[in-house]
């Protein structure tokens, strides 16, 4: 969800090692540079870049036949001295001054960049989305959760789920809001069918909250198992790590709750409180700032008497199945983040997680929205929200390969695809002088769905032209609103 908008380090290197370990192997030959140098290089592309107007993918094919050089890099990957030799060898010959040895790609369709626009990635050790003042005063005066839940819960009569369970993944649960609801829409659907959940979540206090409402669907739902984890997107559906060192400090705890009431679990949730502080814990990648889980931890929770229906759905070591029904994929990826980022480490690892039959519901920020009248105002020419879902379907059938065959991938008409959330407001407080509190409320709300950091933010909140910006957009619409964007990737099913 957009809670932390997921900026933990999902990537791996090609050898199944976390991006940004200390020990990454190389082809024979073919020496690795020490990362300070990765990140000096990466920053003289990004230089060069914008001083030719070169996209980064063109960047990358002009020099090693590699569009995804750059995104890689960022990504934490090391780069080779011969690489290395080729990059610097291509920056010297054509500098600035120089012509591009062909015409760059042209930058994405939408607002052309201003002065004031940001085309450069987030300094290492950006981790904007932390900000828990921003996430709680957004999900608190916007009704994105609500409008959230409701689309993925169009996607349940769909659903044709085969015994022992249904199987639930949500790619990034946040504090639990938009999958109790989802898991209530399952209830009423599915009423006595077991039901496997797995969250996906690397933020202590987001598990915290999640598990708090956790108490009321076990109560309701008896048969249901909620497996909750910090592993990354390419681990978390099969909930095993992929190196061999977080594999073997793997924290497998399993809790079968007592008794029969709503009261009785969440007493026994909130028991687990010194748990998850001890362990739900989090360190900064040295390659691209964002939260990694410092140790991988699975939490199992069931009602101890229904332990004999559920016992051929837990999970165990060593017995995990992937085949998901319904993958919720909500705001799992920051917005700027190129769509090779997206595609590669966040959405096909949960495509390949499907089973026949099952379905994977994405939501991301659309924008085009009064939301980014405010920004556009602030910062001209800014646009956060350059891959919309065709650009990731076309990605992540790329990154499929022959396997994309096996899916549908359907974008949907804008009229079924977008759909409008709205900050909450009295209709006196826009038609009249609109409150201090209020404007400040719609301010938030623009800068945390844009993702703009906080340097940005330091350079115009001297002064109050912020806020005026926001109230002429306020009295011009009469309130504000958002847009998000679906889409929908289906496993086929096997012929009859």
């Amino acid at each position: 969800m957009r809670d932390e908008q997921r900026p933990e380090s999902d990537q791996t290197t090609d050898n199944g090692s976390i991006a940004g370990a200390p020990v990454v192997r190389a082809k024979a030959g073919q020496a690795r540079i020490e990362l300070g140098t990765s990140e000096q290089v990466l920053a003289e592309i990004r230089e060069f870049c914008r001083a030719t107007k070169t996209s980064e993918s063109t960047f990358g094919r002009l020099v090693v036949n590699d569009g995804k050089l750059v995104s890689r890099l960022r990504d934490g990957a090391r780069i080779t001295t011969s690489t290395l030799d080729k990059v610097r060898s291509y920056l010297a010959a054509h500098g600035p001054g120089e012509s591009p040895a062909c015409d760059p790609t042209p930058l994405p369709a939408g607002p052309q960049r201003g002065a004031g626009a940001r085309t450069d990635s987030p300094p290492s050790g950006f981790r904007f989305f932390d900000n828990r003042q921003k996430y709680l005063l957004f999900v608190s005066t916007c009704s994105e959760k609500t409008e959230v839940a409701n689309r993925i819960s169009l996607e349940i009569s769909n659903l044709q789920p085969a015994p022992p369970a249904l199987r639930l993944f949500d790619a990034g649960v946040g504090d639990g809001t938009v999958l109790s609801r989802v898991m209530r829409a399952l209830h009423a659907r599915f009423p006595i069918m077991p039901l496997y959940v797995v969250a996906k979540e690397i933020s202590y206090e987001d598990v915290r909250m999640m598990l708090e409402k956790m108490a009321d669907r076990l109560f309701e739902h008896p048969a249901t198992v909620v497996v909750v984890t910090n592993l990354y997107y390419g681990e978390a559906p099969w909930l095993t790590p992929r190196s061999a060192t977080a594999a073997q400090s793997l924290l497998w705890k399993d809790v079968a709750l007592s008794g029969n009431t709503a009261h009785g679990f969440a007493e026994q949730i909130n028991a687990l409180e010194p748990f998850l502080a001890e362990n739900w814990r989090a360190g900064i990648s040295p390659t691209t700032g964002n939260p990694v889980y410092k140790r991988p931890v699975i939490l199992t929770l069931w009602r101890e008497d229904h332990s004999f229906l559920l016992d051929p759905i837990m999970p165990r070591p060593g017995r995990v199945r992937a085949d998901y029904d319904l993958v919720i994929a909500s705001q799992p990826y920051r917005a700027r983040a190129s769509v090779e980022f997206k595609a590669s480490k966040v959405v096909t690892p949960l495509v390949r997680a499907l089973r026949p039959g099952g379905r994977l519901i994405g939501i991301h920020s659309h924008g085009r929205d009064p939301g980014m009248e405010i920004i556009d105002q602030v910062w001209p020419g800014d646009n956060p929200f350059t891959t919309d879902r065709y650009a990731i379907l076309r990605e992540v059938k790329h990154e499929l390969g022959s396997a994309a065959r096996h899916y549908n991938f359907n974008a949907s008409s804008d009229a079924r695809s977008i759909f409008r959330y709205r900050m909450h407001t009295l209709p006196d407080e826009v038609s009249g002088p609109i409150g201090t509190s209020t404007l400040f409320a719609a301010w938030n709300a623009a800068i945390y769905v844009a993702q703009i950091e906080d340097n940005r933010l330091s350079e115009v909140v001297r002064d109050g032209r912020y806020l005026e910006a926001t109230d002429r957009v306020l009295k011009k619409h009469g309130g504000l609103w958002f847009n998000d964007e679906t889409y929908v990737i289906s496993r086929r099913r096997a012929p009859a």
